[in-house]
């Protein structure tokens, strides 16, 4: 296999990828705030970094690569979940956490290396608050701690806008103990019915972004591999992550490479809780196969964005269909990942290219008059499936009808290959008396360009 390349948000343009270490590959990518159910928005990175973390995996080894995703488990909104339900914080953040894993785990996305939680890490966010304060990067100001803004001359390269820009256009507090009005909470006064710890500038917790920070630092190192996210995150979230990062550690970079996946939309707005489009994943799988939901995230480009349509899932369920039917027809154990897949990957993590592929292998074992032929095209299409986290399922439940006997399915699939017969010899007399036939059996068949797929109806 050739060498990777991922656009680096930071330069603007796609680098070949040079780890620091090939014998321990980092990733760091932002998790959830687990205040309530995480909607298919929240499943997209998810997704697009569990195919990039199996990608790592095949080309420096399984035991070889470092996947953190953390959860965010104290902040304003679980403080208001808390005083709206009366529930403890870990009763809610235990309880969401739960189901975020549970709801990604349904999308085929595996658990990350390390999860951290970010009240798990106080004291090493307040050690990393203390280093920029001595280091001249942070100051306090009536109970908060916050990051100096202009003691980074770097500040804004990630997201490419000059100052007066960012500020413009971000959610900046205004406040009379900023020193700048760009500067960003490190620490914050906890009230009496808010959850606190102890640090040296009175009871308090975190702000979000140093605790990212924090536990990227304690859990992988000073300089990681690839920091991953949303493109939502990279400002304010991720300039300030670096800011924090690189002030801490004498000026070391965090990341060597920046990825960033785009947003779902719904009807060209950006889904999100606060505008109330939202598509929750607990609710979806309950209509849908995960396979299904973790298909259409893939059939966009990650760092475009997706329009996220009844439709879409209805054309992802039906191409499944088209390749678990060819996995039905012909039984096939996984070979290697056939390479058409996996240069798609390696370039950019191109899933729709990918995805073209195992359309290109379904068709050649369909074609293929030779059994060992059809046999080879059948395996490269469930390795090349499954590198994208695809047609790991048996196809017979895909189907629906692992309940019935091998000589019930061959009995079925025996009177929708006599129908696909009359209809090429233009019997329509005969394919129609099968097509009820099969109707009347509560068989649903499903014709495209891999032959016919059938189910229970």
């Amino acid at each position: 296999m050739g060498s990777l390349h991922f656009h680096d948000t930071l330069t603007g343009r796609k680098r070949e990828f040079i780890p620091g270490d090939p014998k321990r590959v980092t990733m760091y990518v932002c998790g959830p705030t687990v205040y309530s159910y995480a909607h298919i928005g929240n499943a997209r990175p998810a997704v697009v970094f569990d195919v990039l973390y199996h990608l790592l995996k095949r080309t420096y080894g399984e035991d070889h690569v470092v996947y953190a995703r953390n959860i965010t488990d104290v902040e304003d909104k679980i403080i208001a979940a808390m005083k709206a339900t009366g529930a403890s914080m870990k009763e809610i953040t235990g309880k969401y956490a739960d189901i975020y894993n549970a709801d990604m785990g349904a999308v085929g996305a595996a658990p990350p290396t390390i999860e951290p939680y970010a009240t798990d890490h106080i004291g090493d966010i307040i050690a990393m608050i203390e280093k920029l304060a001595a280091d001249g990067h942070a100051y306090a100001a009536e109970g908060h701690v916050l990051f100096s803004v202009r003691s980074y001359a770097d500040y804004g390269k990630l997201s490419k806008r000059d100052m007066d820009d960012m500020i413009a256009g971000a959610r900046v507090e205004v406040a009379p103990y900023k020193k700048d009005p760009a500067d960003f909470v490190l620490w914050k006064p906890a009230k009496d019915d808010e959850p606190g710890w102890d640090s040296p500038w009175g009871r308090g917790r975190p702000g979000w972004h140093i605790e990212c920070s924090a536990m990227c630092e304690k859990h992988l190192g000073e300089t990681i591999d690839i920091h991953g996210g949303g493109n939502d995150l990279t400002f304010p979230h991720h300039e300030n992550e670096i800011a924090q990062s690189v002030c801490a550690h004498g000026g070391t970079p965090m990341a060597r490479y920046w990825l960033h996946n785009g947003m779902l939309a719904m009807t060209d707005e950006k889904m999100s809780k606060s505008l109330g489009n939202v598509k929750l994943v607990h609710e979806l799988i309950e209509h849908w196969p995960g396979e299904v939901l973790r298909y259409a995230l893939l059939t966009a480009h990650y760092r475009a964005p997706l329009d996220w349509t009844d439709a879409l899932l209805e054309r992802s369920q039906k191409s499944l269909d088209r390749l678990y039917g060819v996995l039905r027809r012909i039984k096939a154990e996984p070979g290697d990942v056939p390479e058409t897949v996996e240069a798609a990957l390696a370039d950019d993590l191109n899933t729709p290219k990918a995805l073209a592929a195992l359309f290109a292998l379904a068709g050649e074992a369909n074609r293929a008059e030779d059994e060992a032929e059809q046999m080879a095209a059948a395996a490269a299409l469930l390795a090349g499936g499954q590198a994208l986290g695809l047609l790991n399922g048996s196809p017979d439940a895909w189907f629906g009808i692992d309940s019935l006997s091998e000589a019930e399915r061959a009995e079925i699939d025996q009177l929708i290959a006599d129908r696909t017969t009359a209809r090429k010899a233009r019997d329509f007399a005969k394919a129609d008396a099968l097509r009820d036939e099969l109707i009347a059996r509560k068989i649903k068949v499903e014709d495209g360009p891999e032959g016919s797929t059938w189910r229970m109806g």
